[in-house]
């Protein structure tokens, strides 16, 4: 088959609160718009051209009549505001209850419990920000080699360890030993590693980050293509984000990185899907709460748009999403209950108002039927609606 799809998560980029935003606390949050009013006005001429001012007002983004692609906006349906379930539902999974959080940070039982996994003691078990918990605990750790637990609003349990002190393939063994031992009711969404360098005062975490997901607990869009025999590549954690479960992922360290290997795949006699995931937005500007850093994030990737739109073949699809919000311009540094934008362009494509569709998992069934593929998840497609028959 030469049809070949890519699915772009901009991590983190959603546009505007999802209508349950009360139940998480983030009414009001809206990345993109809160964005555009605290910058003056976006200069993003490429995503706007693609449709992005067509879904929801975004101030210096203007609506189109001449959109290059089709335009929506995807509300999300699952219980949850994370990387994980965001990534799931895209691919046709849908979770009932959100992964579990620790605002006190985790049981004593389960701390010990990781203590005689690894053979090292524990500091910290505190909710915070990680470069904040690593200036704290950093000269602990190394005169010590404990490890260094803590979470954040987020499911996930964080271990960070100096590279200096504990080298990263026991880092990661001892992620793997967390992972094993975190079942129901303690099945927190991710295990990340968090390895760091430095001295006191002047620690630096490091580009070895990884992530340790739970498995998806139903057939995924990676798992039916793979069964169809259609070849899945990743950009950046999606691998991690599945439990490296049908998709193998090139890690990337910058949004600059991932672009180019997105480049390289479409340039390249490569088939199938590309799933790829840009996590500065979140990791580097939504959790600090920079908002010119995520504004430059957001022209980065739109300078980039017109070389990836220009390597797209006739049976090409491009589309362009994320996973949840993360709106740097709110007191808090965490992740946001947003709708979140959906694009997508390729040049069979008609420039279509997409709608407002009840679920991420409406992509996922459309890049299955794309693929002649039976699997729908818990989605619907709009490849009717998408391309002329």
């Amino acid at each position: 088959m030469s049809r070949r799809a890519a699915i772009v998560v901009l991590d983190g980029v959603g546009i505007g609160e999802a209508p349950d935003a009360s139940q998480y606390g983030d009414v009001g949050s809206n990345t993109l718009g809160n964005v555009g009013r605290a910058v003056g006005g976006m200069d993003l001429p490429e995503l706007e051209r693609a449709g992005l001012g067509n879904i929801a007002p975004i101030r210096g983004v203007a609506p189109t009549s001449s959109a290059v692609g089709a335009w929506g906006l995807m509300i999300p349906n699952s219980a949850g505001k994370d990387s994980t379930t965001g990534h799931w539902e895209i691919a046709g999974v849908q979770l009932a209850r959100p992964f579990p959080t620790y605002p006190d940070g985790f049981p004593a039982d389960v701390i010990a419990e990781f203590s005689r996994r690894t053979g090292r003691g524990v500091i910290g078990n505190v909710v915070g920000s990680g470069t904040a918990v690593i200036d704290e605990f950093g000269p602990e750790h190394q005169r010590t080699g404990s490890w260094i637990v803590y979470t954040s609003a987020d499911s996930v349990f964080q271990i960070a360890s100096h590279e200096g002190v504990i080298p990263l393939d026991a880092l990661y063994r001892g992620c793997e030993a967390a992972r094993d031992m975190l079942v129901a009711p303690h099945d927190v969404s991710r295990v990340i590693a968090r390895p760091f360098v430095g001295q006191p005062g002047n620690y630096e975490r490091t580009k070895n980050r990884r992530d340790f997901s739970i498995a998806p607990p139903e057939k995924t869009l990676l798992d039916a293509l793979e069964q169809a025999g259609i070849e899945r590549s990743g950009v950046g954690k999606v691998d991690d984000l599945f439990a490296g479960r049908a998709v193998k992922s090139r890690h990337t360290a910058s949004n600059a990185e991932g672009i180019a290997l997105i480049e390289k795949w479409l340039g390249s006699g490569s088939s199938g899907l590309l799933f790829a995931n840009l996590v500065d937005f979140d990791q580097a500007f939504g959790h600090r709460n920079d908002v010119p850093g995520f504004y430059g994030a957001l022209r980065e990737f739109d300078a980039a748009l017109p070389g990836l739109l220009s390597l797209l073949r006739e049976d090409d699809l491009l589309f362009i999403t994320a996973d949840h919000g993360n709106d740097p311009t709110t007191p808090s540094t965490d992740h946001a209950r947003e709708c979140v934008p959906l694009l997508a362009l390729g040049p069979s494509v008609r420039p279509v108002d997409l709608g407002r569709r009840s679920t991420f998992a409406d992509l996922g069934a459309t890049v299955a039927e794309w693929f002649g593929v039976a699997y729908r998840g818990r989605g619907t497609s709009f490849v009717p609606q998408l391309v002329a028959r």
